[in-house]
């Protein structure tokens, strides 16, 4: 999927953001904060991630909620959980530049599916931007 510059925008300035996480009965929701879009795959960096990574090795379906002020999206996709290779370097390296105080323990490649708009609007609530 295609992710306009739009979407791309909202992701990288968003004021907050979430990532849902489910397997079994383990539902989980946490913040997450370093996040870059690449090739129109978002990847989220793991500093300190338990339950999320449990969650994902078990089910790789993941819903992302990225909002600032009322304005807001969900991107529902796939996710990818990695510790080596190119990618991985190229993000460890970054993150070494604009936060030298955190150690990455791995990348998660987030692949979106399908992208709603979650904005306090009610015309545009729920609706399915691709």
């Amino acid at each position: 999927m295609k992710l306009s510059q739009t979407i791309t925008d909202m992701v990288m300035h968003a004021d907050a953001k979430a990532l849902a996480t489910y397997h079994e009965n383990n539902l989980n929701v946490v913040p997450v904060s370093t996040m870059k879009v690449v090739d129109d795959q978002i990847i989220l960096v793991n500093y300190f991630m338990g339950k999320t990574l449990e969650n994902i090795k078990q089910n790789s379906r993941v819903a992302l909620a990225c909002w600032k002020g009322i304005q807001g999206l969900q991107i529902k996709g796939t996710i990818e959980y990695l510790q080596v290779g190119e990618l991985y370097e190229e993000i460890t390296s970054w993150v070494a530049e604009i936060l030298p105080d955190r150690m990455v323990k791995g990348i998660l490649v987030l692949t979106p599916k399908e992208i709603f708009d979650i904005s306090a609007d009610q015309k545009r609530a729920g609706i399915k931007i691709s």
